[in-house]
């Protein structure tokens, strides 16, 4: 398994993690096998949205004796009513939420507390400006909650929220067929078949600007949806019309900027096999771009997916690394510490380029990649 630290909140979290939505309607003891296998192969990060008490306390069931195994993302605002899961914004009904939260998960906290599911600005500045986040705060001073974060699936509001530096975690929906998509706060079009009528041609700005200030500024991402809901692992389901597996879906979300992990959510044990593949798996077997290269009616031409195929490097330089250094510099404004420390790092530099073209004869996007290296060492200076 590999480790990545979540942005600013300094916690180390599994690359892939439980969306623990899979786990409904199975038995405390099968939900305990689960947990058992996945911790096993060293899965340490859930996410738990739902509300239904008899999940919740299976996960507790699950989790007692080796709470400190796992950090645990609970979502504030998801409340069980009249025997059903519904998003509220009734700080009464939030906190008995919570409360039954922590106590069927036998803790007294969690990890991150996640503001769940604000789509729309007016939700966004209804959270921001009231009740919500004056709660979220509350339960970080009083310790119930050691981070907070916000759940999204509109790239807009969820850029605004991680400006407004209330929150250090995102949960994002990420994946290739949507990262096309420009924003709503309709979450339907996501799938919607209307979406993908039409051409589209590379990541939406809004998009790209979302990962970039996310990674420069410590906002840890952890992503949901990485399938589409299943869609992308389908020939008739997927909007590009040939299928992608786990692994490459996986791989894809995390080769964004500022993406630690991915929630994946299992509902069988084929599936959680499935997504911790990605862990052993190949380069050729995590390689996301010959699913989406030489689509007829979508493209990335021009645009660095931080795919890899670039490499070997004549000089040895880790060119998609670069390529996403770069990225995180905004135009005119200083570099980011951080940013500058993990160029630094690199074993070798944009300045080393030798402008063979070998790297251009093997992009399958078309990326002119050597003034891509002349532009990153003179923003770098080497």
């Amino acid at each position: 398994m590999e480790y990545r630290t979540l942005g600013r909140t300094g916690l180390r979290v599994s690359a892939v993690a439980l969306g623990c939505e899979g786990f409904a309607n199975k038995t405390s003891e099968e939900v305990r096998a689960d947990f058992d296998h996945a911790i096993e192969q060293g899965v340490n990060f859930l996410d738990l949205y739902a509300s239904a008490p008899d999940l919740r306390s299976a996960i507790g069931a699950a989790l007692r004796g080796r709470r400190e195994r796992m950090v645990i993302q609970g979502h504030l605002c998801s409340v069980w009513e009249e025997g059903q899961y519904l998003r509220s914004r009734d700080l009464e009904k939030c906190r008995a939420a919570f409360d039954d939260l922590i106590a069927r998960l036998g803790t007294d906290y969690v990890e991150i507390g996640m503001i769940h599911y604000v789509d729309s600005d007016a939700d966004l500045s209804a959270v921001l400006e009231g009740p919500v986040l004056q709660y979220a705060r509350q339960l970080r001073a009083e310790g119930r909650i050691r981070h907070i974060g916000l759940s999204s699936h509109n790239p807009t509001v969820a850029l605004r929220a991680a400006e407004s530096g209330a929150i250090d975690v995102l949960m994002f929906s990420v994946n290739p067929c949507y990262d096309l998509l420009p924003p709503s706060d309709d979450v339907e079009t996501l799938w919607s078949d209307a979406s993908y009528a039409n051409d589209l041609h590379d990541i939406d700005p809004e998009r790209q600007r979302l990962y970039e200030f996310c990674a420069r500024e410590g906002v840890g991402i952890d992503v949901m949806k990485a399938y589409g809901g299943g869609d992308l692992l389908s020939d008739a389901n997927s909007p590009f019309g040939r299928p992608l597996t786990p692994v490459q879906c996986i791989e894809y979300a995390l080769t964004r900027p500022a993406v630690a992990a991915v929630m994946v959510g299992c509902r069988s044990r084929a599936e959680l096999e499935a997504a911790l593949a990605w862990c052993s798996a190949t380069p050729d077997e995590r390689d996301y771009a010959r699913a989406l290269a030489g689509l007829e009616r979508f493209s990335w031409e021009g645009h660095c997916m931080y795919c890899g195929h670039c490499a070997p490097c004549t000089a040895g330089i880790d060119i998609a690394s670069v390529n996403k250094f770069y990225n995180l510099t905004a135009d005119g404004a200083p570099i980011p510490e951080t940013v500058r420390e993990h160029y630094r790092s690199l074993a070798h530099h944009a300045s080393e380029c030798v402008a063979c073209g070998r790297c251009e004869t093997n992009c399958p996007f078309g990326v002119g990649i050597i003034d891509h290296m002349r532009r990153a060492a003179q923003r770098f200076g080497y």
